[in-house]
């Protein structure tokens, strides 16, 4: 089973930068796709970006340009780094594991993500 933990979030001042981070374990594919997603109380989740194991990142238009997805398969963590933050990046940022290519998984609006953390809290004050 695999298991995800997310660490880094908090409160920021608009402009500001924070690095999320998720350390996972359980994995058992060698191909497997990863991801991050975001969601304030009362909406719809918002992917933000994935990325294949050996493969490019993909970006969302949500925040396509401040954030940067990355992985460390030897620290099995995936990182989030957000730049330029704003008060609408207000939110609980999740991370999400799939085996397989992240293409396997993409229906054409998003990623069809079924492991998840608990998530971490991101504040962005003006």
């Amino acid at each position: 089973q695999v298991h995800l933990m997310e660490s880094g979030g908090g409160s920021v001042q608009s402009g500001g930068s924070l690095r999320l981070s998720c350390v996972f374990s359980g994995v058992a594919s060698s191909t497997y796709c990863m991801g991050w997603s975001r969601q304030v109380l009362g909406k719809e989740r918002e992917e933000v970006a994935v990325i294949d194991v050996d493969g490019s990142p993909d970006y969302t238009d949500s925040m396509r340009g401040r954030v940067t997805i990355s992985l460390d398969t030897s620290r099995s963590t995936l990182y989030l780094q957000m730049n330029s933050l704003n008060p609408e990046d207000t939110a609980t940022y999740s991370c999400a594991y799939e085996p397989g290519p992240c293409g396997q998984i993409y229906y054409g609006t998003g990623y069809f993500f079924q492991n998840w953390g608990q998530g971490t809290q991101v504040t962005v004050s003006s």
